[in-house]
């Protein structure tokens, strides 16, 4: 079993930076696929970044070149870095992990979500 819990959310004006932090416990060596999702009031649940063990990435395409998705294995420590922030940023968003699935999920675990809003 893992253990997610994210941080680093926060109130932030539009073209201004966050970091959002995972955190992972438990069982993180079984860990292959780590996500970062999004979900706006009214809309559906959407993966915006994730990343394998092996070193692939994927991005959707509204955040390319603006959100970096790392790991720090030593750390047990999943980042998102989010720059350029747009309004339409604003959502709540969900750390996810698996131990089997890459980059396209599903994810077995999830955090408890964090909340960012970007003012205009």
């Amino acid at each position: 079993q893992v253990q997610l819990v994210e941080s680093g959310g926060g109130l932030v004006q539009a073209g201004g930076s966050l970091r959002l932090s995972c955190a992972a416990s438990g069982s993180i060596f079984s860990i292959n696929g780590v996500g970062w999702y999004r979900q706006a009031p009214g809309k559906q649940r959407k993966l915006v970044a994730a990343s394998s063990s092996g070193g692939s990435t994927y991005y959707a395409d509204s955040v390319k070149g603006r959100f970096t998705i790392s790991r720090d294995n030593a750390k047990n420590t999943v980042y998102l870095q989010m720059n350029s922030l747009k309004p339409e940023d604003t959502a709540v968003y969900y750390c996810a992990a698996d131990p089997v699935a890459g980059t396209a999920g599903p994810f077995d675990y999830w955090g408890q979500g964090t909340q960012v809003t970007v003012s205009s």
